[in-house]
């Protein structure tokens, strides 16, 4: 069986980071805890340096689109989202919110799928 190549093998360029594209949202300090702007920083590097890992972390939104996910931060008082999308050759923050229900809300997903959709049509 043939190996597939990767958007990297097949543009000819060297893997390296991939760049981080925010569409909607910061991460800063406050309302992030200083401990929580750490972890989320740390999270978007593995996801720009194309590490695979998965939850407690990470969940994978197909709902949201393909290549799209959530990262998850605790933090003291809020439970931090950063819903994502990765392309070949960066990782596009959609959104940052505080989740405060089980279900992410409906209307993130709707925010989200716009967001992305504008940003393709661009």
């Amino acid at each position: 069986m043939a190996k597939q190549k990767n958007a990297d093998e097949e543009s000819g360029q060297a893997p390296g980071p991939k760049e981080v594209v925010f569409l909607h949202g910061e991460i800063k300090t406050p309302p992030f805890s200083a401990e929580a702007r750490r972890e989320a920083g740390s999270l978007i590097r593995r996801l720009q340096d194309r590490e695979s890992f998965g939850m407690p972390h990470l969940r994978w939104l197909r709902d949201v689109g393909p290549r799209c996910g959530e990262l998850r931060i605790p933090d003291a008082q809020h439970n931090w989202r950063i819903m994502f999308r990765v392309d070949a050759t960066e990782v596009l923050v959609v959104d940052v919110y505080d989740k405060k229900t089980q279900q992410i809300p409906d209307a993130v997903i709707v925010r989200c799928k716009r967001r992305l959709r504008e940003y393709d049509e661009t």
